[in-house]
């Protein structure tokens, strides 16, 4: 019995890790001031969504599927935190989040959907920039292909590595 609160506790600190690390790298001040995604909630969520995804595609491998959950439990505490300090109350919660997981989930879906650096790109012009066209949406493409293998051999339990920054 105390066993498995151990591992719940273990699992719980690990996803929490990965979500500080998550958020550490879709902050980077670099996507923003030089790759042009836009600093506000919007471009915020949408870079959170595709290091999310790295993290949670790398995760779906057998046996790390129960961590996988963890980081997904703590990324929508992550989006109600966030909303709370937006102002937005109880009554508007549920629905708000709902609006969360479905903008997540379709995001997480396209890029897995990618098979290819063109596919990417689209994604990206879709997704970051809000389907306006910009020159640095295949940069951004390459990096999150090279960062998805790079994760590939990783054990992300122990340690997360997203590699260089486009």
């Amino acid at each position: 019995m105390l066993n498995s609160f151990r591992k719940l506790r273990a699992r719980k600190e690990d996803a929490a890790r990965l979500y500080g690390a998550i958020v550490a790298r879709a902050r980077e001040p670099a996507f923003y001031a030089r790759l042009g995604v836009a600093d506000t909630i919007d471009g915020r969520f949408d870079l959170l969504a595709l290091h999310a995804w790295l993290v949670l595609d790398r995760l779906r491998e057998p046996g790390i599927n129960d961590l996988s959950q963890a980081l997904t439990d703590t990324i929508f505490v992550g989006f109600e935190e966030g909303m709370r300090d937006l102002g937005t109350g109880d009554m508007g919660m549920g629905r708000k989040l709902k609006a969360f997981a479905d903008a997540f989930y379709g995001r997480l879906a396209a890029y897995h959907a990618c098979e290819d650096e063109a596919a990417m790109t689209a994604a990206v012009v879709r997704n970051l920039y809000r389907g306006a066209e910009n020159p640095n949406a295949t940069a951004i493409a390459r990096y999150a292909l090279a960062a998805r293998e790079r994760l590939a051999g990783q054990d992300v339990a122990a340690q997360l590595d997203f590699g260089p920054l486009p």
